[in-house]
């Protein structure tokens, strides 16, 4: 098997989290080893890399309805005037340059360090002829504010029912995906139902992550600590009914500090919160090589395989009727038991048939790759299940009896599991941050004290 070439953008990681963080060091390494098994699958191309399906950087989203309550507080926070832009995606990016400068979605959609990357393909596979409006879905901001260091900030669409659009739910359920942590303020819930209820959704699906914050905002009010609780068991009981059940509730009050400084801590793990999804991601992406692209492609593999042997029982049909015709007509069978007629015309026969066969594979499996691509952006893959397909038409698995792909064997099962017990052993490694376990593997071990954060500004890195 031919290496694979290591991505830049992967290059570009291992520097990055050489000193600040360990353990995706060590997780690079597990991708640039997924990257080499996918290419010897022909599920990658050389310039490619499994490591772009996950954005690296932290992610925090804002999900808000009608009022202004989330763009104020994303000013206030930041600490900078912020127009927003209330019926696009936006994301905000730290710069240490002075001047908030305004990018367009393509700016996004081309960068793969970015979770909105190659979104147009997303877009345009929900609303045809979308895909080419990105910019009328994302745009990039990028601020001056110490706070947005090391992470960014999503604002999503503010509620509108005059601006209602298949795109946003589609672009809603991508970015709380991929969020390490989403504050959601309640003003959501005082929308319409039916302008909701995906959002609504999204959450319930996935509350228990832990990643959601849900807040009130009372920030031209005074508030005691008994009146906060009140407000927050109430809306506890409002969004039991609608089926969550787990969150963390914040009220801001016009003295809001001790509610920032619970921001605050949330925001001060997110990093960890990161390197959680980011290997998460990494072990998916392993299981999905048996569980999704070897399994796609053997039932597509099966299919083709039955239209072609029906294909060729047709073609061995016609034949017998003409031998039958011509033994009825001028008597031609018994001259096949002539030694040397016979096998001669064995001989002519399989010359014609070998080819013929051959023949309809092509033409099968070009119709088979068109459905594997229409498969493949159904299911939102990056891998290439028609080059995995395509490498398993060999020429002796189109002859024989073979329906199982390529790589569908022990080597590349125990591959996976070491890939997966790696993920697994970074799992731990980052858990023992937390507990007085002792680590057992010193290639693992982390240091006691906090990770330092490389210069966020360097996006070269992530």
């Amino acid at each position: 098997m031919a290496d694979k070439t290591i991505s830049k953008h992967l290059i570009h990681l291992e520097n990055y989290f050489s000193a600040s963080n360990p353990i995706l060091h060590k997780a690079s390494n597990t991708f640039q080893q997924l990257d080499q098994l996918e290419f010897d699958l022909g599920l990658l191309d050389n310039e490619d890399s499994t490591v772009k399906k996950s954005s690296w950087w932290p992610i925090v989203s804002l999900i808000g309805g009608f009022s202004t309550a989330k763009s104020d507080f994303i000013a206030r926070y930041l600490n900078a005037n912020i127009h927003s832009s209330n019926h696009k995606f936006t994301i905000h990016q730290y710069t240490p340059q002075t001047t908030n400068t305004t990018l367009p979605g393509t700016a996004l959609d081309a960068d793969y360090r970015l979770p909105f990357y190659q979104t147009s393909h997303k877009i345009e596979q929900t609303v045809k002829g979308e895909g080419a409006k990105i910019n009328a879905y994302l745009e990039l901001k990028t601020v001056n504010s110490e706070r947005l260091k090391g992470k960014l900030f999503v604002d999503t669409p503010v509620v509108n029912p005059s601006l209602t659009s298949p795109v946003v739910p589609v672009l809603t359920q991508h970015i709380l995906d991929m969020s390490d942590l989403v504050l959601v303020f309640t003003d959501l819930f005082d929308a319409t139902p039916e302008l909701i209820k995906h959002s609504i959704d999204e959450i319930i699906a996935q509350q228990d992550t832990n990643k959601f914050i849900y807040v009130v905002d009372h920030s031209e009010i005074s508030l005691d600590s008994n009146k906060t609780h009140e407000i927050i068991a109430s809306w506890q009981r409002r969004l039991a009914e609608l089926g969550i059940h787990t969150g963390q509730f914040i009220v801001l009050s016009d003295s809001t500090q001790n509610s920032i400084s619970e921001i605050e801590k949330r925001l001060a793990n997110i990093e960890n919160d990161r390197s959680y999804r980011v290997l998460h991601s990494l072990e998916k992406s392993i299981s999905d090589i048996n569980d999704v692209y070897l399994y796609e492609v053997e039932q597509s593999l099966t299919l083709w395989k039955d239209r072609l042997n029906m294909s060729t029982f047709i073609i061995l049909g016609f034949f017998v009727t003409l031998l039958l015709f011509a033994e009825i007509t001028i008597g031609v069978v018994q001259h096949l038991f002539d030694p040397i007629i016979g096998p001669a015309f064995i001989l002519i026969f399989l010359v014609f048939l070998v080819p013929t066969h051959l023949m309809m594979a092509k033409v099968h499996a070009k119709f088979i790759i068109r459905s594997l691509q229409e498969r493949q952006k159904e299911l939102d893959l990056t891998e290439n299940l028609s080059g995995l397909f395509e490498k398993s038409l060999t020429f002796w698995r189109i002859l024989l009896p073979i329906n199982e792909p390529v790589g569908k064997n022990k080597k590349t099962r125990s591959k996976t599991i070491n890939l997966i017990e790696q993920t697994r052993d970074m799992v731990q490694a980052l858990n023992n941050q937390f507990s007085q376990y002792p680590i057992q593997d010193e290639s693992y071990s982390v240091s006691s004290e906090p990770l330092t954060t490389a210069d966020p500004s360097n996006t070269d890195a992530l």
